[in-house]
């Protein structure tokens, strides 16, 4: 959410009539999506529905279920690391490898755009002039120094900014939020059987017109979504029903044991790894290249040092000191180890194992950090699985150590990845680094307890995973850790995932060499990630998700005025936030027993909590 936070941050400033500069308006928006990142870092969508889902007859321990205190104390033990990881991180791969981040450039690019400042300069070697920071000046003359004033007849032209962002902004969240609250009352409105009530009930083909995901895929592009899409055809129009009719899935659809949604999950699998593995190993090989380099210049004797400090471009007291980072990551594993040990007991992972998490953590979040920063894609999932099998070994048998050693890595790992965008952003921008690490860790530190507040409330009002809130990445981490338990797959499910797999392997090293080569066709290529994402939903998640990809491929190629044209961004930010207030709004009706209006046209059982089973 780094555009729509800088976005939204930068109308409020103007509405308040306290202008915010382009550096705070980056610290403002490192600030929302550290507070942000929280709710997946820590697992609230993934490891603790999982937890939620285990069986003491399948699994030997009893479904797990956190309370508020517990959901706190583990927030508190995975929300730093990352944080303190980015520091030296950031020397790596914004200074020393000037990786492009397409995200975090994207966002500085609109800051700019609504300060009425020329793009930034994506190259380091002509930005030699921020090294000239004036250390004498005070803190706000040093925070906008080398920065571009905005000359008085820019002033209109900001004025016709904020009264058409706050136009579209304000319009596209209360249609959205209009939409979201009437879906409440009358369930069938996000559960159109548009394909026909047969296939809406036996085979989820079903529509949901929320725009919070058509806001999604517009933001996401066209290409992603059209990935997307593909799979879902290929998973729930091709193999559910073969599945089904084969007698390989024989449960109801919908079923993650013994259904086919359940069986499609691990072609799902084997796709992500495959392609999350491949788009790795170029990143990898030249990790190794630039350190076996690195190695070769120090025996020579050539000062690696000075080379890397010649191409820093802040000064001494703008960046992070190397004590707080040691001295933070050390705190931060000890504490957050026994704040895991206290959660969930010695039987449920020992304390070494924790720690060794955290190790491995700091290693994949270098690799993911680098796939990011090259494709746009944190290839998280596929460090997670990396992980799980990791602690398969370390701790055979025990799938309560494989899921939560598995998120302590995961979390290092996908945090790290979110802050470094931010941090491109601010480099870009010349916004201080210390700043933006007050940021984040005010952002984390605010985010724990929004966070386990919000996801013991919801858990109070909805079953999770439930109609609601399905939370399908949860049956990944658990099949996953009950596969490296016993080795079962559901029949004939390891033929499929073998051969998607290798497909997908094939074309995510075309796609990596069409994307270094800067080859056209390369974004048409489908993304392996998000072909198995359209598995992984049903049908209806997609199809929304279209609908915004669609808009903004029409939008991109006939309207838009240039390529700063932001106004369906904006909209689509208004969309993904109406729906987002209002839901809290529908989760504070539904605590207080405000049922819906109508359960009219929800026979096909699929409208959610409200109308569970309503004809």
């Amino acid at each position: 959410m780094s555009i729509q936070s800088a976005l939204i941050g930068f109308l409020i400033s103007q509405t308040l009539r306290t202008s915010l500069t382009p550096q705070e308006i980056v610290v403002v928006q490192t600030t929302a999506v550290a507070t942000g990142t929280m709710p997946l870092a820590a697992g609230f969508v993934g490891i603790l529905p999982a937890l939620a889902l285990l069986s003491e007859e399948k699994d030997g321990t009893p479904p797990i279920h956190l309370s508020w205190l517990a959901a706190v104390g583990w927030s508190c033990s995975i929300a730093y690391f990352g944080v303190f990881l980015s520091p030296p991180i950031r020397k790596q791969v914004i200074i020393e490898e000037e990786l492009p981040f397409p995200s975090g450039t994207a966002t500085a690019q609109l800051i700019n755009v609504l300060h009425e400042l020329p793009p930034p300069d994506t190259t380091i070697r002509r930005r030699r002039g921020y090294q000239e920071v004036d250390t004498e000046a005070d803190d706000r003359e040093d925070e906008v120094a080398e920065v571009p004033v905005r000359a008085d007849e820019h002033d209109e032209g900001e004025r016709e900014v904020l009264e058409h962002g706050w136009h579209s902004l304000v319009w596209s969240f209360i249609v959205s939020a209009f939409v979201s609250l009437s879906a409440y009352f009358f369930p069938v409105l996000f559960a159109i059987p548009i394909f026909g009530g047969y296939l809406a009930k036996q085979w989820l083909w079903y529509f949901t017109p929320s725009l919070s995901y058509i806001g999604q895929g517009i933001i996401m592009g066209f290409p992603t979504t059209v990935s997307m899409n593909l799979g879902m055809v290929v998973g729930w129009a091709v193999l559910s029903p073969l599945s089904k009719y084969s007698g390989w899935a024989p449960g109801p659809v919908g079923d993650m044991s013994n259904g086919a949604r359940g069986w499609i999950l691990w072609t799902s699998l084997g796709i992500m790894c495959a392609d999350s593995l491949v788009s790795l190993l170029p990143v990898v090989a030249e990790y190794a290249v630039d350190l076996v380099n690195t190695q070769r210049r120090i025996y020579l004797g050539a000062n690696v040092d000075d080379r890397t400090e010649d191409k820093e471009t802040e000064t001494e007291e703008r960046l992070v000191p190397v004590s707080w980072v040691i001295s933070g990551l050390l705190a931060s594993i000890i504490i957050g180890t026994i704040l895991v040990w206290v959660v969930f007991g010695n039987e449920g992972i020992k304390p070494w194992a924790t720690v060794l998490g955290f190790i491995l953590g700091g290693l994949l979040s270098i690799i993911g950090v680098r796939a990011l920063g090259e494709t746009d894609l944190s290839p998280v999932s596929a460090l997670g699985k990396v992980s799980q099998l990791f602690f398969a070994w370390v701790q055979p048998g025990n799938v309560v150590a494989n899921i939560i050693a598995g998120g302590v890595t995961e979390a290092g790992a996908l945090q790290a990845g979110d802050l470094m965008q931010d941090l491109k952003t601010g480099h870009l921008c010349h916004a201080s680094p210390r700043a933006q690490f007050y940021g984040q860790m005010i952002g984390s530190s605010v985010s724990i307890l929004v966070t386990a507040t919000a996801f013991t409330l919801y858990n109070r009002a909805y079953e999770i995973p439930g109609p609601s809130f399905p939370a399908p990445t949860a049956y990944v981490w658990l099949s996953l850790a009950r596969l490296l338990r016993d080795g079962h797959l559901p029949e004939k499910s390891a033929v499929f995932m073998a051969a998607f797999a290798g497909v997908f392997a094939v074309l995510a090293m075309v796609k990596v060499y069409a994307v270094r080569r800067e080859l056209w066709f390369a974004k048409w290529i489908p993304s392996g990630v998000a072909f198995a994402i359209g598995f992984l939903n049903t049908p209806s998640f997609s199809i929304a998700r279209l609908v915004g990809g669609v808009m903004e491929y029409i939008y991109r190629t006939r309207y838009a005025k240039d390529r700063q044209d932001i106004r369906l961004i904006v909209i689509a930010s208004g969309f993904v936030l109406g729906e987002g207030v209002i839901s809290i709004v529908g989760l504070a009706l539904q605590l207080f027993g405000v049922g819906v209006a109508s359960c009219w046209g929800c026979g096909h059982g699929l409208c959610g909590g409200g109308c569970p089973a309503a004809t």
